[in-house]
């Protein structure tokens, strides 16, 4: 009797250890994704892509991002939280490229998976980390090309929106000065304005360059900040001045409807980077080897083709998890 209690109690016992090891076994992999900002499109879409991502790889996403693009300590915070938890993948967006080094120093230290998506930081890749990156050299050439095809090979044109603190803007922007000095040399460029996250004062800077500059032709705005300031100069100031903007990255929809001065956005994919990051570190968790850095191609979107299926697909609100869905584009 007291052999076949035993018997049984051994019994429940493995049972017990079978059941907790199947459930770990098919705990779902928790990874965090920190962009730059909440609500935006530009940010959005990368939600979008990291959602169909999670839902096809069997992983929890956490989303969490500053409520602004310059609230560096938000971000910094943010990381460090996702540190002291249980998650065993990080995908950020850094909003500077020096602030961040540490905390991201901090998650490989402790084994998290990091893949840095749109703009890099000064950390080589290797092992836990990982880059997916805008082109912004192949950026910078697409608007000098623009820029010329606007004017003929002829003219002027100003730089606003010049950012020291992310990397990606300043690789955009020597990628444009390159390849004007090297390409088209009857182009002038009579403007370099440092840049920032806030309209109100992107729309200062971009007033008192159009009125610096009678004969301008051209506004090259490398934030979306300065596409908005730019924007709204031209619109207010009394003289109908027929000047181009050429912008980057624009936090919504282009305006074309609104600002007949737009002529173009440049824009990153970040619908394709936040999907590849979780897949990358899904691959990664897998033991199977993956890239350490991917760069994806900014597309230039134009009246023309802002309703071509691959710009609604960069756009589109769609998680296609059963859930709902959303597109902006009709």
């Amino acid at each position: 009797m007291r052999s076949l209690s035993r018997r049984v109690a051994a019994g429940v016992v493995c049972a017990l250890v079978f059941f907790v090891v199947a459930c770990d076994s098919h705990r779902r992999v928790r990874i965090a994704f920190i962009p730059q900002t909440e609500g935006t499109l530009l940010w959005e879409a990368a939600h979008t892509g990291a959602e169909t991502a999670a839902a096809s790889t069997g992983a929890s996403l956490y989303w969490n991002a500053p409520t602004r693009e310059d609230d560096v300590e938000a971000q910094i915070a943010l990381v460090d939280r996702v540190v002291g938890a249980d998650y065993q993948g990080l995908v950020l967006a850094p909003d500077q490229a020096l602030s961040l080094i540490t905390p991201v120093r901090r998650a490989l230290a402790h084994g998290i998976p990091t893949v840095i998506i749109g703009s890099p930081l000064p950390i080589p890749a290797g092992r836990n980390l990982s880059y997916i990156l805008n082109d912004d050299a192949e950026g910078g050439q697409l608007a000098a090309n623009r820029v010329a095809e606007l004017l003929n090979g002829h003219g002027t044109v100003a730089i606003l929106g010049i950012n020291s603190d992310v990397s990606g803007i300043m690789i955009r922007a020597r990628g444009f000065e390159q390849a004007i000095a090297q390409n088209y040399p009857g182009i002038r460029i009579v403007e370099r304005r440092m840049g920032s996250f806030n309209v109100p004062h992107e729309r200062q800077v971009a007033e008192d360059t159009l009125r610096a500059n009678s004969n301008l032709d051209v506004i090259v705005a490398l934030m979306s900040t300065s596409i908005d300031g730019t924007l709204l100069a031209l619109d207010t100031m009394a003289e109908n001045r027929p000047v181009k903007v050429i912008g980057f990255d624009d936090g919504g929809l282009p305006p074309f409807d609104q600002f007949k001065n737009l002529d173009c956005v440049i824009q990153e994919d970040t619908r394709a980077m936040g999907q590849q990051a979780i897949e990358l570190i899904h691959t990664r968790m897998l033991g199977q080897t993956a890239p350490q850095t991917v760069r994806l191609h900014p597309r230039l979107i134009t009246r023309q083709n802002i309703k071509s299926p691959e710009v609604r697909l960069m756009f589109a609100q769609d998680w296609t998890l059963g859930r709902w869905r959303w597109s902006l584009i009709q």
